[in-house]
């Protein structure tokens, strides 16, 4: 007997394949599936038996597997040739496989009721894959949609087919929504999980940057301009880097357009962060320098088994190279791949006289000698006892002598250590000392100079006043 679903399941298979884009042959599956476990269920685990959808009827049968023998050892899936030949096929013969429909009128309200659920699970489950493959290939797209709910701080927005989640992290800070605001956003990532397929959408994604970008710059959606890095503080401040294939095409004239109004837009859609467009070079200092603008640079240093960079600044350019909390330099780090250090001409100054007054004092090296190192960043001790004594000696004005006993004293300095600092503390002490005496003495000279020079005139205006009276007075009575 067939089970007696209470629905008309072949027009409800064909309404969801017809709607949902199902196949009917997944749901068919699942039905199935579903009628056998209640089957077992009743009857028992037993029997071998197998369920199967009569198109015609639109109804699912149940079938009980029987194997052809003279006797019988497991009478729930053996029956006798006699019995076999009188009950189910006059013409069976022993080793044949005969299916028995079985009476499934006491378990039948109980199948349909399953079939629904498996009908409503398998329906979640088929839209759930067909929002997963309809985007997992859309990673790093722009999608446009309308918010739905807030579930607690992460928003829901409807994208048509599929809703997507916007959670809190993902949102530009202080930006507020509404019902029913359309939105555009960042697809970040798309998985596949029990609950639902989960789309993760962002606004602070570098790449929501350069989507927006390639949307209002027609060079860069060409590929023209190409935006080769970015850096953001969402809602604050980004960096991007762009570079061009064509030499007279400006790529930051391009982003920039006309009187502004491509980056403005982005800037619009970005509530207000300050945008630096950089022109990307292929020399690292020249990139880092670019990208640490508008701060001007005096020097660079380059590490690169570190791949770092020292940038050496004018004391007036220093907090505007590091920017406010430190926002510019690691803008410009995040852009460029580098690790950068600020550092202002007084600080490098102060750097080198010290490491001059700790070497003169251990093996009297003259400043001349180490001036080249300077140059070249070994402004320590540390610095110069890393270095091979092969790339100390072929910079020019030290040789491999130089070098030699410079980094022979830079080694005897670090041994030493707070001996040293002891003793560089006492001679500088002692050379403020001199200094302060030998002002001392000059000032003491100049106002003994001084006193003797009013002294003299004092003398000679003296003398003048006496011969001036003398020659006043009457020589004689006529």
């Amino acid at each position: 007997m067939a089970v007696a679903i209470e629905f008309n399941l072949k027009k409800l298979l064909q309404d969801i394949e017809k709607e949902k884009g199902i196949k009917r042959e997944i749901l068919l599956e699942a039905i199935e599936s579903a009628v056998l476990s209640a089957a077992r269920k009743k009857l028992g685990a037993q029997f071998d038996m197998e369920a199967r959808y009569n198109d015609e009827g639109g109804e699912v049968e149940v079938f009980r597997w029987l194997h052809v023998v003279d006797e019988v050892e497991d009478p729930y899936r053996e029956i006798k040739l006699e019995e076999a030949r009188e009950r189910l096929d006059p013409d069976c013969n022993i080793d044949d496989e005969l299916g028995e429909k079985l009476d499934t009128s006491q378990f039948g309200r109980i199948a349909a009721q399953t079939a629904k659920q498996v009908i409503i699970q398998r329906v979640r489950k088929a839209e759930r894959e067909l929002v997963f493959n309809e985007y997992k290939d859309r990673k790093g797209e722009l999608v446009t949609g309308i918010v739905r709910r807030f579930e607690r701080k992460d928003v829901i927005i409807d994208l048509g087919r599929a809703e997507a989640a916007l959670s809190n992290n993902e949102q530009i800070p202080r930006e507020t929504y509404r019902i029913n605001d359309r939105i555009q956003a960042y697809i970040k990532d798309v998985r596949n999980e029990e609950k639902g397929s989960i789309i993760t959408l962002s606004r602070t994604d570098e790449g929501f940057l350069i989507k927006l970008f390639e949307m209002e710059v027609p060079e860069i959606y060409d590929g023209i301009v190409r935006i080769v890095s970015a850096a953001r503080d969402p809602g604050i401040r980004a960096k991007i880097a762009v570079t061009s294939r064509d030499h007279d095409v400006d790529p930051v004239g391009a982003c920039v357009g006309v009187k502004g109004a491509r980056v403005q837009a982005v800037v619009q859609e970005l509530r207000g962060e300050k945008i630096d467009i950089v022109p990307y070079s292929e020399d690292p200092a020249r990139f880092v320098c670019n990208a640490i603008a508008p701060a001007q640079v005096s020097r660079v240093i380059i590490d690169e088994e570190k791949r770092s960079m020292e940038l050496i600044v004018p004391d007036d350019q220093q907090s505007l190279a590091i920017g406010r909390r430190g926002q510019n330099v690691r803008l410009a780090a995040k852009l460029t791949g580098w690790n950068i250090d600020i550092v202002s001409e007084v600080e490098v100054a102060r750097a080198q006289e010290r490491t001059h007054e700790v070497m003169s004092l251990v093996a009297g090296l003259d400043k001349d000698v180490l001036a080249p190192l300077f140059k070249l960043g070994y402004r320590s001790e540390r610095d110069i006892v890393k270095a091979d004594i092969a790339d100390l000696a072929i910079i020019p004005g030290i040789g491999v002598a130089n070098a030699e006993k410079i980094k022979e004293a830079a080694q005897l300095a670090l041994d030493r250590g707070p001996e040293l600092l002891e003793e560089l503390q006492a001679q500088i002490a002692a050379n403020k000392q001199a200094e302060a005496e030998a002002e001392a003495a000059a000032e003491a000279a100049e106002d003994t100079a001084e006193t003797s020079t009013e002294a003299v005139a004092e003398e000679s205006e003296e003398a003048v006043a006496s011969t001036e009276t003398v020659t006043e007075e009457p020589t004689g009575n006529v």
